[in-house]
């Protein structure tokens, strides 16, 4: 029997039996939608965020903070942007970095190109009768400085950023400016505004304030601003910064290489930890990528293998249609090998039934997992009903290797599970089969 006739007999057979084949097609279908759902969104929102962090993290630069055990250093006070929080009192050994630490670092190799010192701490801005968290933090910074490094994301899209700034001029970011960024504008270029900042070292707290002017606003960033600009931030003249919140202090200090190579990543974040005897962490953008890289790969397989448990449930509801199949049409079988039809070719007929169920499933399964993946990201980002207000625009991404491994693994697991009716069919006795009522 010649593979196309095998191929139209099944599909006869499949037809014949239009509501069984479809409630077996749509286990099919539910468990390769869900793989490919969760993989496009996956691979999206890996892609997203890797371009976010791109954005806020120079290459060729260094991040050093106080040493606190954790993954990512001296955290403490704000989050977000321009540094790693308020200070570096959190380091268990007492051990602190101060601004002038920048000349040492410089000093330390010919590869480092400049280094300057940030200081952050969490604050309010108070326009009028309206006050609102800075939830990036208020980040003192060199503004010329700032702005050499992370050209791209340091600049006005209103106003102008001085690079000569007086004391009470600030930066603030793209959704500082506008937090809803629905155009509900909380302050602009030119207002003046009250910076606040909450002084918990000695009691009672005292609120400290002072009057400034925005010189300007940054464009949407988006980045989650790890050391770089971040679109919840403020930023202030690192002077203004030191007589405002009474430190010599730094949360961080960014360190510019003269190259992004790993060599000199490598070599120039030794001798910074070796010269501050291991008390700091170093961080560089190529290991928070590529740590991402590596949390993300997991998180695929993860939500792969999940995805994967329903298409395998589906594979016991195919085996459990064939055998039924193979029961009703037991005599069926017993005439056709009677007339002389092969124990192989039966195997084929119903394998074929199995392929084509599989290959109808995986092909509806793929567009309706990358349909269901466009919807759940526009309902997740940032604009949407359940994006609760952020900034994070989440872009599904369906790659040809993931819709060729889910049309492989629907046919796949199709014929897997289909293997041991089909070998029953093909070793029915003809007298036997023939007897069958």
């Amino acid at each position: 029997m010649r593979t196309r006739d095998i191929f139209s007999y099944s599909f006869s057979a499949i037809k014949l039996r239009k509501l069984r084949a479809g409630l077996t097609t749509l286990g099919v279908i539910i468990g390769i939608a869900a793989i490919v759902a969760l993989l496009s969104i996956s691979q999206g929102l890996q892609t997203t965020i890797t371009n976010q962090l791109e954005q806020g993290l120079a290459a060729d630069t260094l991040i050093v903070s106080v040493s606190t055990g954790g993954a990512f250093g001296g955290a403490s006070g704000g989050t977000g942007g321009g540094g790693f929080g308020g200070g570096s009192s959190g380091a268990s050994s007492g051990f602190k970095l101060y601004l002038n630490y920048t000349e040492e670092i410089k000093g330390l190799s010919p590869d480092i190109e400049a280094a300057f010192a940030t200081v952050q701490q969490s604050g309010y801005l108070q326009d009028g009768d309206r006050v609102r968290a800075i939830s990036g933090g208020i980040s003192g910074v060199d503004f010329a400085e700032y702005a050499n490094i992370y050209s791209t994301t340091f600049v006005a899209a209103n106003g102008t950023i001085p690079l000569n700034p007086s004391n009470n001029d600030i930066v603030v970011g793209a959704r500082v400016h506008d937090p809803r960024s629905n155009g509900t504008i909380f302050v602009n270029v030119n207002d003046e505004v009250t910076v606040i900042w909450t002084n918990a070292t000695q009691l009672p707290f005292t609120n400290q304030t002072y009057t400034a002017h925005v010189a300007a606003v940054l464009p949407k960033i988006g980045s989650f601003g790890i050391g770089g600009p971040s679109d919840t931030g403020v930023y202030v003249p690192i002077s203004q910064a030191q007589s405002f919140f009474g430190t010599d202090e730094a949360s961080a200090i960014i360190v510019k290489l003269t190259n992004s190579d790993n060599a000199t990543i490598t070599n120039v974040s030794k001798l910074i930890t070796d010269h501050f005897s291991n008390q700091v962490n170093v961080i560089s953008a190529t290991a928070v990528l590529s740590l991402l890289t590596t949390i993300f790969s997991t998180l695929t397989l993860f939500l792969g293998g999940i995805a994967a448990i329903s298409l395998l449930v589906a594979g016991i509801g195919i085996m459990n249609i064939m055998i039924v199949s193979l029961i009703e049409r037991t005599r069926e079988i017993g005439i056709l090998k009677a007339v002389g039809m092969k124990s192989r070719t039966v195997l084929s007929i119903f394998l074929c039934e199995s392929v084509i169920i599989g290959l109808i499933g995986a092909v509806i399964g793929i567009v309706l997992g990358w349909g269901l993946a466009n919807i759940v990201a526009v309902l997740f980002s940032g604009g949407g009903p359940f994006g609760g207000g952020g900034g994070l625009a989440i872009t599904p991404i369906l790659t040809p290797e993931v819709g060729l491994l889910a049309l492989g693994f629907g046919v796949g697991v199709s014929v897997i599970f289909a293997l041991y009716p089909a070998w029953r069919a093909s070793k029915l006795k003809p007298v036997d089969a023939l007897r069958y009522v």
